[in-house]
């Protein structure tokens, strides 16, 4: 075990002293004035994205309805130059929208600016929130979950990513096009698309954190690099019928392209663990 340098025991004990010295109201003052910050940069970003939420619906949320989506036009390419695979027609696939409740836009217009204000104003919430804890560790603890900090909100808005340009329109392309019979037409709702993008994106921002999980448990030795290794086959029969649920599809281009990441992920958290 490394014991603490000269400079950094006096730098304890002077932090052990200033937090002695602060009394429980000076703690909940400082918790007050975090509070009010975070607040203020939710509200101002959800205003924000208010006014360029019609802007941000077109270009980017409402995006994998056409068949110009990134990903789809991806696919076009690929199962082009793949001669034992079904041709993907990205320009035939288009899905309209339809709005039954007189108030549902409106309502919609204002939860997707607040939630997407909290997706984005993640990391400057974290950092305020860290400026309230730091004080009260000491150096190695500090880096230490600085860096568990960072990692987590970059393996999220990775997720986020994914989630967003693989994981969504396959499944949107999917659903979209899938009939119990033919004379029972399609009609999507704006309620029902919203929730399952809302809902497939914060999934795959939380199955990111799997990295991160593990080291940490990892770190308090709960978990080690053995449970990968003799579980591994498990993981796989669980991890394909976990790619098939949240893209139920037979196409076997379309199920790999969900199984990959969440493997890949899978494959990290062993090498984070301690054997």
């Amino acid at each position: 075990m490394r014991e603490e340098t000269p400079v950094e025991s006096a730098d304890n004990v002077s932090q052990g002293d200033e937090l002695q010295e602060m009394t429980f109201w000076d703690h909940l003052d400082a918790l007050r004035s975090v509070l009010v910050k975070m607040a203020a940069v939710l509200v101002c970003a959800a205003v924000l994205l208010f006014a360029f939420m019609p802007h941000i619906f077109d270009s980017i949320i409402l995006a994998p309805c056409r068949g110009d989506f990134v990903l789809y036009r991806a696919f076009e390419r690929i199962t082009a130059a793949l001669p034992h695979f079904p041709h993907f027609n990205a320009a035939a696939f288009h899905v309209d929208l339809i709005n039954i409740q007189l108030a549902s836009q409106f309502f919609i217009h204002m939860s997707t600016s607040f939630y997407l204000a909290i997706v984005l104003t993640f990391p400057v919430m974290t950092y305020l929130l860290w400026t309230f804890i730091a004080p009260a560790l000491y150096a190695h603890e500090r880096r230490g979950v600085s860096i568990a900090f960072t990692l987590g909100t970059v393996m999220f808005f990775l997720g986020v990513a994914v989630g967003y340009f693989v994981v969504f329109p396959v499944t949107l392309r999917f659903l979209a096009d899938y009939h119990v019979s033919a004379m029972v037409p399609n009609q999507i709702s704006l309620d029902s698309y919203m929730d399952t993008f809302f809902m497939l994106l914060l999934v795959m921002g939380l199955v990111f954190e799997l990295p991160l999980m593990s080291w940490l448990l990892g770190s308090l030795g709960i978990l080690h690099r053995s449970f990968f290794t003799t579980y591994r086959r498990h993981a796989v029969v669980v991890l394909l019928v976990l790619a098939a649920f949240i893209t139920p599809t037979g196409d076997p281009f379309t199920l790999m392209i969900v199984f990959l990441p969440i493997y890949f992920l899978y494959e990290a958290s062993a090498l984070l663990v301690k054997p």
